[in-house]
């Protein structure tokens, strides 16, 4: 009844699955702080190419966090307890070098919006409802996660999302560019499934250069790590998965990349 945060391998594909469903999978301090173990885990499983996150039963991916565990006696600690819950979270699954897909189906509420805008993908059933109701809670978001809602649906809409905290359906989503593509539900798991068997056949090396390219391009120019983004692209073409997948190319056959 507690919840969890579970960990699935299957061959190249990682899984964190979001296990509360009797509370529409609404994550407690200790599933925060799973989420963090989760990613850090994955990060370190060489064998991992992609991870997917997504929600346990058919009712929702993430209906926030569990506010029946809200100190309502004193705001300023409850403030740093979600800060300190929180920020692990999402400092693990930002430093996670792997492609990161959020598989949505049913209710993705509050943090479960900021969960799947901390993916690198994001595909909905048609069942799924979008909302931040922080404005009718009184509650705030951190300045990281207001950012990338910002830059993910661009700054009008995502005003809209957190002044009205309205519900959205996955077809507005899909028009506010919150999500990738909408399925319906019987279609969804199968679709993310192919499509992450193709990205994880693809070269580890070269995902992880663009991912760290597309990491650096969301901090201010002057902030930008340009030297770690050469870096990341200079491996590539060290790597043996470049003469690879050039060799591969040339004798029109499949490649097999290795990671190295």
């Amino acid at each position: 009844m507690a919840g969890q945060v579970r960990i699935e391998v299957e061959g190249a594909l990682g899984r964190i699955v979001f296990d509360h469903p009797e509370r529409r999978n609404a994550l407690t301090p200790a599933m925060w702080s799973g989420l963090a173990e989760a990613a850090r885990r994955l990060a370190a499983a060489d064998e991992v190419r992609v991870v997917v996150m997504r929600g346990a039963g058919e009712e929702a991916f993430v209906s926030g966090a569990d506010i029946s565990r809200f100190d309502h006696a004193s705001g300023g600690a409850t403030a740093a307890a979600i800060e300190r819950d929180t920020g692990d979270a999402f400092r693990a699954l930002g430093e996670l070098d792997k492609p990161l897909i959020a598989l949505v189906h049913g209710f993705c509420v509050g943090g479960g919006v900021a969960i799947a805008v901390a993916a690198d993908l994001r595909y909905a059933s048609d069942d799924a409802v979008f909302a931040i109701p922080a404005a009718r809670l009184g509650v705030a978001y951190d300045i990281d996660l207001v950012r990338d809602l910002v830059l993910t649906v661009g700054e009008p809409h995502a005003k809209e999302i957190l002044f009205t905290g309205n519900r959205y359906s996955a077809r507005e989503a899909l028009a506010m560019g919150l999500v990738n593509r909408v399925l319906t539900k019987d279609q969804l798991d199968g679709y993310v499934e192919e499509l992450a068997g193709r990205i994880a056949a693809n070269a580890p090396l070269t995902l992880r250069s663009l991912k760290i390219a597309c990491s650096e391009l969301r901090r201010p120019p002057g902030e930008r790590d340009v030297d770690r983004v050469r870096a990341a692209m200079a491996a590539c073409f060290a790597s043996d998965d470049f003469s690879e997948g050039v060799t591969a190319f040339l004798q029109k056959r499949d490649p097999h990349f290795e990671g190295r």
